[in-house]
């Protein structure tokens, strides 16, 4: 089981909202206090992917079966793809004495919210406005267009839900990189105090 009361950081938001270019940042800054809980995906590797690295790669009926048997913290589907974290990732992260980070969607919030004695620290990262997610969106040109508007309909309800009181400790919206980077770390830094030590 994933350690009650360890420290945890759960970051939301929109598909090209920013998320892993801020966690990015912040893991360059702090390599040693934080590790990136690797998530399973169903979905094909995109041409610069490493399996294990910045997803752990496998079938529906693996995932199915793993999901089954209780193994997943969260789990979604996105795009007819499933996407979800294992107790074994956080585990892993947990016991080289860093704090795990996760990067879900609403989906896995939801879930994550309702496991006794887990008590993640939430940061929501929104963009300025759907239209700039959409050109952000349009410029990676990885998606069909019919992917391109799943995920913009997605991204309206996980704004939503974002900016619903209560459901994230942190909103960041990021329109500078350099301003929202500095605020998810003052946050990030003010939540688990160890940081600086």
């Amino acid at each position: 089981m994933v350690q009650q009361n360890s420290r945890l950081l759960v970051v939301c938001g929109p598909s090209g909202s920013g998320k892993s270019t801020l966690l990015r940042k912040l893991f360059d800054e702090f390599p040693d206090k934080f590790g990136f809980s690797v998530s399973h995906t169903t979905r094909a590797p995109r041409r610069f992917e490493v399996d294990g690295q910045h997803y752990n790669f496998t079938t529906k009926e693996q995932m199915q079966a793993a999901i089954d048997r209780g193994e997943f913290l969260e789990h979604a589907v996105f795009s007819n793809n499933m996407y979800g974290t294992s107790f074994e990732a956080v585990q892993k992260i947990q016991k080289s004495n860093k704090i795990c980070v996760l990067d879900i969607d609403m989906q896995g919030v939801i879930q994550i919210k309702k496991v006794p004695n887990l008590k993640p620290v939430g940061v929501f990262i929104k963009p300025p406005s759907i239209s700039e997610l959409e050109k952000r969106l349009r410029r990676r040109a990885s998606e069909s267009e019919d992917n391109l508007r799943a995920r913009l309909n997605a991204a309206q309800q996980e704004i939503n839900y974002g900016e619903t009181p209560g459901n994230f400790d942190c909103i960041i919206i990021n329109e500078s990189l350099d301003k929202a980077y500095n605020a998810f770390k003052e946050f990030i830094i003010k939540s688990f105090e160890s940081i600086e030590n």
